[in-house]
């Protein structure tokens, strides 16, 4: 690839540890939890009971109704509340069936931080309530709401983790073919970014990975189209790249996922759009969110903040 790749090598014994028990601990649960609409009909208490993921002292959150979903902007510390010029959009992870406000809050929150600006965080409806055409409107929505904030669209930077990772790709995508403009960059922490999952279930990846059970990710594809099939344009990687703006994509070494980022950012280059994948050795999919036990996170989450920073400004722009 002409990709410009960037290699994160070594694993700290305590991320080393932590990845033992997700494969001991969190994979099995994912591989046997039925996916089903009645066997995700207690899926919602996950975010309830995720309150216990504290956000770090001195964040402030502050609730954003919309119709049908909720949002929150979240300061980090030291983020000034008063309106600056960038701001990013998340996407919280969760396979499209789990995760909200909460699971994510401390996450973001650090992102918020390293990047030095306000987030909206994004608890968009999911499945099976939905399917995904009706989640990306939730974030399409989301981006008008900024737009009509005063937000310019290249103040805004999208990011998002795994499922989230999705929409970081496919939000800008269907709001350029509803004639917005584009947003100013774009963030992805592991992000699932290819429906067709034949290349991922035959890799060795599949394998390896710490706690994603591959092999169920096809019955992901019926939960999230009522029983249909995805069709091609619906692939993030399949889009009209060319129209998005530079982008940082982070994953782990051994997660499966890392097929979908490489994919991703083999196209954007080919697409012209300047993109940069880092690769950090034999980290969980979005480590970023065990970022207490994962030390690495941290600093991963430290170079998005500084990939949000170095994204031109409007009065860049002016001069």
């Amino acid at each position: 690839m002409a990709v410009t790749v960037e290699e994160r090598r070594g694993i700290g014994l305590a991320a080393r540890m932590f990845v033992f028990l997700l494969r001991f601990w969190l994979r099995p649960l994912l591989r046997f939890g039925p996916l089903t609409p009645r066997g995700l009909r207690f899926a919602p208490m996950i975010d309830a009971v995720s309150r216990v993921l504290v956000a770090p002292r001195r964040t402030v959150t502050v609730p954003v109704p919309f119709d049908g979903f909720r949002a929150e902007w979240v300061y980090g510390p030291g983020v000034a509340r008063e309106r600056g010029e960038r701001v990013i959009l998340y996407f919280h992870g969760g396979g499209f069936v789990l995760g909200g406000l909460r699971t994510h809050r401390r996450l973001v929150a650090r992102l918020s931080a390293a990047a030095g600006v306000p987030a909206l965080s994004v608890a968009y409806r999911m499945a099976p309530s939905v399917t995904l055409p009706a989640t990306v409107a939730d974030c399409v929505a989301a981006y008008w709401y900024l737009l009509d904030q005063g937000y310019t669209a290249d103040q805004v930077v999208m990011a998002g983790d795994s499922a989230g990772g999705y929409l970081t790709f496919a939000t800008p995508l269907q709001a350029v073919r509803e004639g917005l403009p584009a947003p100013g960059g774009l963030v992805a922490l592991s992000p699932l970014t290819d429906l067709d999952h034949t290349g991922k279930l035959a890799h060795a990846n599949a394998r390896l990975d710490s706690y994603i059970p591959s092999a169920r990710l096809p019955l992901l594809n019926a939960l999230l189209f009522a029983g249909g099939a995805p069709e091609p344009p619906h692939s993030p990687v399949n889009g009209e790249l060319a129209a998005l703006p530079p982008t940082l994509i982070h994953c782990g070494s051994t997660e499966v996922l890392r097929l979908d980022a490489e994919l991703m950012a083999e196209r954007l280059d080919a697409a012209g759009v300047p993109v940069t994948l880092v690769v950090w050795d034999r980290q969980p999919h979005v480590f970023q969110i065990f970022a207490d036990f994962c030390r690495e996170g941290l600093l991963s989450l430290t170079e998005m903040g500084a990939f949000v920073r170095s994204l031109p400004s409007s009065a860049d722009r002016a001069a």
